[in-house]
This record gives structure tokens, C-alpha cells and sequence, in this order.
């Protein structure tokens, strides 16, 4: 493979956590027309426990595999995923539950939970082995942040897209008569992906930089990895929890939140409109990720949140405008404006610091903590929601104020994250994996650890890798910028 396609053989999985995420409230959608007495948005929890129980599988997920990407392997940890992810996704779209309404919710919650932890371990897996592949040879250097943000969380906005436009399909070719099948259908496609991925990763290797720098084979010095880097780990997580407790209720709710505000509430138009603002996460995410080799991620992350603050608080402000049914266009491309942003800065920005601020050998349990951090704020986001809506709501007395007020939080909780990344967070640069990697080794010898077990063996090194390490090296020497620092 080149070393592209391995960032993206690597990253391509995420995904499946958009679709997966992003299918659930069209799922949602049609299971509150079909079963109107079981599921309602502000009334029932049987959406809310649908909604959560895939991120608290992923929270587990990401802890777990974690450690294993730290002390297995990354491709262990990905293959794994994708198995899982397939797996669940079939038993999700064949959910029965003894025949009872009742039983085929907690049996479609069970299944989604199981593969919350498939997806969740593609974050320290995937997206991890994505990172380390970035500075391989064939990567120009000035475009290593560009192709992790296209390999990782673009994969996961275009999951949403298409997550949006699979149920507005099938609805067109099965109709409203059968929206049990087009509600089954939407979750079992999550399936191919998922098989996809898995067979385009059978023929990779682990990179030469986990060869060399982790410790699979060695004790794990976590109080001196703590001491080092647990500022820029709490800010980096604080700020992971404020983008998920935003955006993944937000993408969720999209084709809830477009259905009330039309007065004929029509399957078609809601999922139609749902797309439109789903489509407005590409233009983001693509712009955002040739920025931030520019800009640097800390400062594209810090741009995007205060965009997105700004057209948060237009919307809270004009919003009793916005929702006449004459004005939906309006409402779509603000909606959508408002989440391209968050995708420009946070969404781009947040797993590349998480994953290039730590070193090799506790990569994959840092990135797999700041994720699991970022996922429990989805989580509580998605219970939070509703009530919000009904606190602002003032008991039922003012409709039209009790809509804004996600927007309101959520646009005084991205200054808030702006705020902390300016401050608390250590901005990166390229190459600066391998300077964070020497820096780390000289931090344990003069803490009197000893650094010869790191690294895997040679007689079990593959071919491939060390052709990787050597093609690095020689094109360090023949770059005139290089930063060649030895470990």
C-alpha cells in the first residue's frame, strides 16, 4: 500500500461511528410514527436510552482498546473493531425481542451498545495507527495534518451524510407502508462498511514508529506518563466533552428538530432537509483540513469555535423568524452553518491534538481517554437535550424560546472551549511525533527507567516496516527541512 492509503486504511472505519451515530434519529424518527405510544421526544426515555446506550458501548470501547493498541497492537485493536461493528450492526437491523414492541427496543438497545464498543475502538486503534502513518514516507510534510483530518473525522461526517440519505431513499422506494423495513434496512447497512474496512486492513503492518517506541514488552511507567502530560490530557479532554455534548445531540435530534418546525410534519421533507444540513459538515471538515497545516491546529480549532458561537447566537436570536415554514431554506443553511464550523475546528482538530501530543508507547490509551471523555459528553447531551428544551420551554408557555435554548448553550459552551484551548493547550507541529518520542526517552532515563525494553524485537518486526523506518530516514536527509533527531 502507500502510505496514503494506509492513513486512510487506518482512519477509513470512523466511518461507521457516523453512520451509526448519525442513522439513529431517522431510526428514531420512524419508530415515533410506527409506535407513537412507545416513543416520544420529550415524554419517553425510550429515545433518550436508544440514543445513549451506543456511547456508553463506545466510552467502554475506547477505554478498553485503549490498552490494547497500547500492548497488543494497533492492528489487533482495529480488526477487532470492525468485526464487532459488523457483527452488531446485523443483529441491530434484525432486532425482535420476543415480538413485543417493549422487547425489540431493549433487544435494539443491546445490540447497539455491543457495537458502540466496536466503534469506539477505532479510536485509539484506527485513528491512532492513522496519526503514525502520517509522518511515513510519501507524506509531504507539509500536509501531515491534512490527510489524518480527511482520513478520520471526514470519514465520520460523511457517515452522517449518508446516514441521512439512506433512510430518504429506502422511504422512496418502500413508501410509508412499510417503515419497518426501511427503519431495519437503514441499520443493516451499516454492515458493509464495516466488512469493507476489514479486508482492506488484512495486508497492513504495524508501523515502524509503535516498533520502535512502544512498550508492549515493557512495564508501563504510568505515574511519570501522568506527571508529564496530565494538563494538556484534562484540557484536551474538557474541551472533547464540550464539542461531543454539542454536536452529536444536535446531529441526532436534526430530523426531530426540522419535523416540529413543519406544520405538515412530512417523513419525506424531514429527511430531505435532514441531508441538506448533514451535507454542511463536508464543506467543514474538507476547508478545515487544508487550513490546519496553515494554521496549526490550535488555532483552526480556536477559529472554528468562535464561528460557530457567532451563528449559534444569530440563530437564538432570529430564531422565531427562522421557523416559518416559509423561511425552512434559512433555518437549514444556518443549522448547517453552525455545525460546518464546529467540524472546521473542533471536529478536525481535536483527535489530531489528542493524538500527536502524547508519546508512542501510551498513544493509544491517551487518545483512547480524551475520546471516552468527548463521548461521555454525547452521552449526557442526549439525555440533557429534551429537558432543555422543556426548561426554556417555561412549561409549555413559550414554544418558541424553549427551541433556542440548545443553541444558546451551546454557543456560550464553544467560547468556553475556546477559551481553554488558547490557554491550556500545547500546540503541535509537524514531525512532532518523532521530537515528542526522543523528548519522552530522555524524561525516563533521568527518571531512572529503563528504556531498553522498548520497542518490539527485530525477529518480529516485519519486512515491511523497517522498509518504512529506512524510506523515512532517507527522506529526512534529502529534505533541506527535515528535523532529523535521533532516538
Amino acid at each position: 500500500m502507500s502510505q496514503v492509503s494506509l492513513i486512510f486504511a487506518c482512519g477509513t472505519a470512523l466511518f461507521s461511528d457516523g453512520y451509526a451515530n448519525g442513522v439513529v434519529g431517522a431510526v428514531n424518527l420512524l419508530l415515533m410514527t410506527v409506535y407513537p405510544d412507545y416513543f416520544n421526544l420529550t415524554n419517553s426515555n425510550f429515545t433518550k436510552v436508544l440514543n445513549s446506550l451506543i456511547f456508553a458501548g463506545t466510552v467502554l470501547g475506547m477505554l478498553t482498546f485503549g490498552i490494547i493498541s497500547d500492548k497488543i497492537g494497533r492492528k489487533a485493536g482495529m480488526m477487532s473493531a470492525t468485526a464487532i461493528v459488523a457483527v452488531f450492526s446485523a443483529l441491530s437491523a434484525g432486532a425482535y425481542g420476543g415480538g413485543t414492541v417493549g422487547g425489540m427496543v431493549a433487544a435494539l438497545s443491546a445490540y447497539r451498545f455491543f457495537l458502540g464498543i466496536g466503534i469506539g475502538a477505532e479510536y485509539p486503534c484506527g485513528s491512532v495507527a492513522a496519526s503514525e502513518q502520517t509522518e511515513g514516507p510519501g507524506v509531504n510534510k507539509n500536509a501531515q495534518h491534512r490527510w489524518f483530518a480527511l482520513a478520520t473525522n471526514t470519514m465520520i461526517d460523511w457517515g452522517f451524510v449518508v446516514a441521512a440519505f439512506v433512510p430518504l431513499v429506502l422511504l422512496w422506494i418502500c413508501g410509508m407502508n412499510h417503515l419497518n423495513t426501511v427503519w431495519r434496512i437503514t441499520l443493516g447497512l451499516g454492515v458493509i462498511p464495516a466488512v469493507a474496512v476489514f479486508f482492506w486492513r488484512l495486508r497492513m503492518v504495524e508501523s515502524a514508529r509503535y516498533a520502535r517506541d512502544s512498550m508492549k514488552r515493557a512495564r508501563m511507567p504510568y505515574g511519570l506518563a501522568i506527571r508529564r502530560y496530565w494538563r494538556n490530557l484534562l484540557a484536551i479532554c474538557l474541551t472533547w466533552f464540550i464539542y461531543d455534548f454539542i454536536t452529536y445531540p444536535f446531529g441526532i435530534y436534526s430530523s426531530s428538530v426540522v419535523n416540529t418546525i413543519q406544520a405538515n410534519q412530512d417523513l419525506y421533507q424531514s429527511f430531505g432537509w435532514s441531508v441538506v444540513i448533514n451535507l454542511f459538515y463536508i464543506p467543514g471538515t474538507v476547508v478545515g483540513a487544508f487550513l490546519i497545516d496553515y494554521l496549526g491546529p490550535k488555532n483552526c480549532m480556536i477559529l472554528g469555535l468562535i464561528l460557530q458561537a457567532i451563528f449559534g447566537f444569530f440563530m437564538s436570536g432570529f430564531y422565531k423568524n427562522l421557523i416559518q415554514p416559509s423561511e425552512i431554506a434559512g433555518f437549514a443553511v444556518l443549522y448547517g452553518l453552525f455545525l460546518t464550523f464546529g467540524e472546521l475546528g473542533p471536529g478536525n482538530n481535536l483527535g489530531l491534538l489528542a493524538a500527536k501530543s502524547g508519546p508512542t508507547a501510551f498513544r493509544g490509551q491517551f487518545y483512547g481517554i480524551a475520546a471516552a471523555v468527548g463521548k461521555i459528553g454525547a452521552f449526557v447531551g442526549t439525555w440533557v437535550f429534551p429537558p432543555m428544551i422543556a426548561a426554556f420551554n417555561e412549561g409549555g408557555t413559550n414554544p418558541d424560546r424553549g427551541a433556542t435554548g440548545p443553541f444558546w448553550v451551546g454557543s456560550g459552551l464553544a467560547i468556553l472551549s475556546a477559551l481553554i484551548t488558547f490557554f491550556l493547550i500545547r500546540p503541535i507541529s509537524h514531525d512532532g511525533m518523532e521530537a515528542e518520542d526522543h523528548a519522552f526517552r530522555e524524561y525516563l532515563i533521568a527518571h531512572g527507567y529503563d528504556v531498553s525494553q522498548m520497542g518490539l524485537k527485530e525477529e518480529i518486526i516485519s519486512v515491511d516496516s523497517l522498509e518504512t523506518e529506512k524510506g523515512n530516514e532517507k527522506e529526512a536527509e534529502a529534505s533541506e527541512d527535515a528535523i532529523v533527531q535521533p532516538v
